[in-house]
């Protein structure tokens, strides 16, 4: 039998193994502000080293999807070109602090990530901030979806995992919006695994082997479901989404916009590229990686790369020496 080899023979240059180097920057900067109360300069200050970290990384980067904007924070801003133009051309999205408040306040769960994908492909949904979204592994394609109810997601999931229902726990943003939603979910007999943010690294958790997260759904925000779509077409998971307007001014301008607010999207509607790759770097502990560590002379930091091109996911620890950080 014939064998593929080009894998083997053909390896290719890893941008993302580039774009990490960017999200450590973030995520150090970030350190003194842990604990401190301001999230605005936390955020200010890994938006800074992130910038010039990807300053210097070989490709051509348009950002699509910016940071800040909705918290009047300071921001890598939409259409912002990042790289040294050497390269591809590709789309990016950025958040240099996801959970600048996790931050402020010293929880756990903030990270510092990107996501890039070929140019023109990822969805510019900005003209609604929200989507319904539902995240589950590889065992939810053709048995899960956002036409179903919760139950009966939980209940298809568990049969395709080999699971009792009892089991299956599923991630939810702890908002007053859920209240409904978290009802359903433990009606069904599943329990429930509360996020006081960080839905992408609930969604990543879900569609990862071998964690505690069966499931993650809910409305969170839709710059985050394009980015989630990233990391789980490298994990090979599965994702739906559909657009929630808050009101009609807000359905009105996304229509004006040509987005389908009845359409479910799926990965390939979320990203309509297969090349995609999604990288993070803890700020503070969590359950995706570590937070960033001091420990004497060094500062240790931990990430994880997922490219879809090859289906991996890397974890990689670093060391760094504080005295050129502080």
């Amino acid at each position: 039998m014939a064998t593929d080899t080009t894998l083997l023979n053909e390896p290719d240059r890893n941008l993302a193994l580039e774009l990490v180097r960017a999200t450590e920057a973030a995520a150090i900067r970030a350190v003194p502000f842990i604990g401190k109360g301001d999230k605005l300069a936390a955020d200010g200050a890994a938006v800074d080293a992130m910038r010039a970290f990807l300053r210097t990384v070989h490709f051509d980067g348009v950002v699509v999807i910016g940071e800040g904007e909705k918290d009047r924070a300071p921001m890598l801003f939409n259409g912002e070109h990042v790289g040294d133009g050497s390269g591809p051309h590709t789309d990016v999205a950025v958040d240099p602090i996801d959970g600048t408040s996790m931050t402020a306040q010293g929880r756990q769960n903030a990270l510092s990530m990107i996501a890039v994908s070929d140019r023109g492909t990822m969805l510019d949904a900005s003209s609604v901030f929200y989507m319904d979204k539902l995240v589950t592994d590889h065992h939810g394609i053709g048995v899960c979806s956002l036409e179903q109810s919760v139950g009966d997601n939980i209940r298809e999931l568990a049969r395709a995992k080999g699971k009792d229902v009892g089991e299956i726990i599923v991630a939810v943003l702890d908002r007053p919006r859920h209240e409904g939603l978290i009802d359903e979910i433990r009606s069904a007999g599943a329990g429930t695994r509360m996020l006081l943010d960080g839905d992408v690294a609930g969604g990543i958790n879900a569609a990862r082997y071998e964690t505690r997260i069966d499931m993650c759904a809910g409305i969170g925000g839709s710059p985050e479901a394009v980015v989630t779509a990233c990391a789980i077409k490298a994990l090979g998971g599965f994702i739906e989404a559909r657009l929630a307007p808050k009101d009609e001014a807000e359905a009105e301008k996304g229509r004006a916009a040509g987005l389908d607010l009845e359409r479910v999207y799926d990965a390939g509607g979320l990203v309509a590229s297969d090349n995609t790759m999604f990288v993070a770097t803890g700020v503070t502990d969590g359950g995706l990686v570590e937070g960033v560590r001091r420990k004497g002379p060094i500062i240790r930091t931990e990430s994880v790369v997922l490219r879809s091109k090859s289906g991996t996911l890397r974890r990689i620890q670093s060391e760094h020496l504080a005295s050129r950080w502080f």
